[in-house]
């Protein structure tokens, strides 16, 4: 697999030099100690930083301390700041502020994204006023705006993520003003994802959807940059550009519409990272979980469960070799690490009896069993490496075991198995219908998102108007949100892909979408920390959702219908021409772009396919989207569309 280049290491290496006042990354030798300052952003700024550096890195960047801009802070005479914001009005004010409070020694701004001419002069009449312009000592536009969750992944926006929408861009009563501040929003995250990368794309997107209008805005400001070479954000000098400005061959930029699949956003998933999100809301790399309640209270109130909040990060080895694994075998690696934990920790306490120091003994003694202490020292001086695994060991288990409790109280096995069958076209063993009447067969949320895949995977032949009728009376008895379905009747109606849903977009391999297996190898043994009885242990059939299908199909110059009608831009050549000489070799780099809400599963589904490709033709795929969001997220957008056609 080509490593040329990962957004996330590209936007971290590009905060590293804002943290180092903007300086070379080299910072003169390694032993020289950094410049002690203080890092104050705004919440966009905190979202992009949180996923990419931990405190104790700051820390080694110079960071004694970190501050919100709008909240409540002290002067620090002699210490410089770095600033790292949106610059909005409400922002700029508070800087002004800050300068006629003459909170530091010096400034560095860096934006987020490009400042006006208007809002720079107002900081500059700001600094003449407050006696501090010469304290202001650097101003950036950092072409930042966008948040690196994976080393292949990235989001436009957490905070204010509603901007950029599903329903934002799908709602009835969108106006042609709001959809360009929509659109406009997406190209400059766009814009400067590739500026970070320091690399001009060719772009494919389909026609007549927002999709389009992304792909058409985002290639004039890419060609518009071009045209000035000398101010040309992509010629290469920066110090981030790195080997990928060297590269011989540009990367595909498929850029799509969430309207292609609506299936997948709202299908129950197997594996962990996906399952976390869907079941316990993972966000910007962490899992906040409730945490278990002391029940004796002793007659008072009982007490409201704590939430603590976990990190799942790159440097955490579990994780990062876990996350698309089926949970089944997430669970029995946390057992296999549990056991090899144990066996660690056992080893270091028998050593220590062998050598009598849990008694009272002797120096001398002690000296003599020189070969022991040898083995003991080995054994302490992994102690550290030791109890950050225990910490890990312990991390898991309780996300693990919480994801547990979904499955089972919830029957999410049952739910994801139904539902393979179901966009595979596979016999199914019973009606969908049963699962639904089950009154102790999972949320509300459930069933609704049960039958709304039959709804939109089946075909007319297969589902007919008296079985939708009968579904949608049953859910209506147990007061199930029928609006999602609304929306949904009305989009299948009017979507011209709604021909091409009833074929069978969920490509599977090999047959049927899930195999069980009887029985699970090592999780049944007794006092087995997770008891998986009654769950089924389901093995993953490898497939092809719609995006991956269409990305492999521009990738390597396939004539698929979907994909041949996409239109292609080249913001290199000196024309806007749709139709111009068109690009023939395959593709090795893409970044597969979703406009209106992303997903774990896809994400998982485009790894999977490199991981597939790797020694035929390597591909590098980078997945981005406007907002990562759950099938809970998505039906409440569904929700509200739904309720505006009434």
């Amino acid at each position: 697999m080509s490593t040329s280049f990962t957004v996330r290491e590209r936007q971290k290496n590009a905060m590293k030099a804002i943290l180092n006042l903007n300086s070379s990354m080299n910072m003169t030798s390694g032993s020289s100690e950094p410049v002690w300052k203080v890092f104050v952003y705004d919440r966009c700024g905190q979202d992009i930083v949180s996923p990419l550096f931990s405190v104790k890195e700051l820390r080694e960047s110079g960071i004694t301390l970190h501050m919100q801009l709008h909240s409540d802070r002290d002067p620090i005479p002699d210490v410089p700041a770095v600033y790292f914001l949106l610059p909005t009005d409400e922002n700029i004010m508070r800087i002004c502020q800050d300068f006629r409070n003459q909170l530091y020694d010096h400034y560095y701004l860096n934006f987020i994204s490009p400042i006006s001419r208007q809002k720079l002069e107002d900081l500059a009449s700001a600094a003449l006023q407050a006696n501090c312009a010469h304290s202001v000592t650097k101003v950036y536009d950092q072409y930042l705006n966008f948040i690196s969750l994976e080393d292949d992944m990235f989001v436009l926006k957490q905070q204010d993520k509603d901007l950029v929408s599903y329903y934002a861009i799908n709602r009835s009563d969108v106006k042609d003003t709001d959809m360009e501040v929509v659109i406009d929003h997406i190209v400059d995250s766009l814009f400067s994802v590739f500026v970070t990368l320091g690399v001009v794309p060719i772009i494919r997107s389909p026609k007549g959807n927002a999709a389009e209008m992304v792909a058409e805005k985002l290639d004039k400001k890419i060609r518009e940059n071009l045209r000035d070479a000398r101010n040309s954000l992509f010629n290469g000098g920066d110090m981030f550009s790195g080997g990928m400005a060297l590269s011989f061959q540009r990367p595909l930029l498929v850029i799509l519409d969430r309207n292609m699949d609506m299936a997948t956003p709202l299908h129950h998933t197997w594996t962990y990272q996906a399952l976390a999100h869907d079941v316990l809301d993972l966000k910007l790399n962490q899992v906040r979980i409730d945490e278990p309640v002391d029940q004796s209270t002793g007659g008072s109130r009982p007490k409201r469960a704590p939430v603590k909040a976990y990190d799942l990060n790159p440097s955490d080895k579990f994780w990062e070799l876990n996350k698309g694994n089926p949970f089944p075998q997430v669970a029995e690696a946390v057992q296999e690490e549990l056991e090899a934990y144990r066996s660690s920790e056992d080893e270091v306490k028998r050593l220590k009896t062998e050598m009598g120091l849990d008694g009272n003994v002797a120096d001398e003694a002690i000296s003599l069993l020189s070969d022991n202490t040898a083995r003991l020292t080995s054994a302490v001086s992994s102690l550290p490496e030791l109890l950050e695994k225990k910490r890990l060991i312990d991390l898991h288990t309780t996300i693990a075991t919480s994801i547990l409790d979904h499955i089972k109280s919830r029957k999410l096995d049952i739910y994801f198995e139904i539902e393979e069958k179901i966009m595979s076209k596979a016999v199914l063993d019973k009606s969908p219908l049963e699962l639904m009447i089950d009154p102790n067969a999972g949320l509300k949320a459930d069933k609704l998102r049960l039958f709304l895949i039959q709804y939109l995977c089946a075909s007319a032949s297969a589902m007919s108007e008296s079985d939708v009728s009968q579904i949608t009376n049953e859910l209506s008895v147990q007061n199930c949100d029928l609006r999602p379905y609304e929306y949904i009747k009305r989009w299948k109606k009017f979507s011209k892909l709604s021909n091409s849903l009833s074929d069978s977009q969920y490509v599977f391999h090999t047959g049927g979408g899930t195999k069980t297996v009887s029985m699970f190898s090592k999780l049944m043994s007794q006092g087995s920390q997770f008891v998986m009885e009654g769950v089924k242990n389901l093995v993953l059939k490898r497939h092809t959702l719609p995006i991956t299908r269409i990305v492999d199909a521009l990738m390597e110059m396939k004539s698929v219908p979907e994909a041949d009608e996409y239109r292609y831009f080249d913001p290199k050549l000196l024309k806007a021409d749709s139709q111009s000489a068109r690009h023939r070799t395959p593709f090795q780099e893409a970044i597969v772009f979703m406009v209106g809400g992303g997903n774990y599963i896809e994400y998982q589904n485009l790894i999977d396919y490199c991981k597939n490709k790797s020694k035929s033709s390597p591909k590098h795929i980078i997945y981005g989207t406007t907002d990562l969001m759950n099938a809970n997220q998505f039906l409440s957008q569904l929700s509200k569309l739904g309720e505006e056609i009434h």
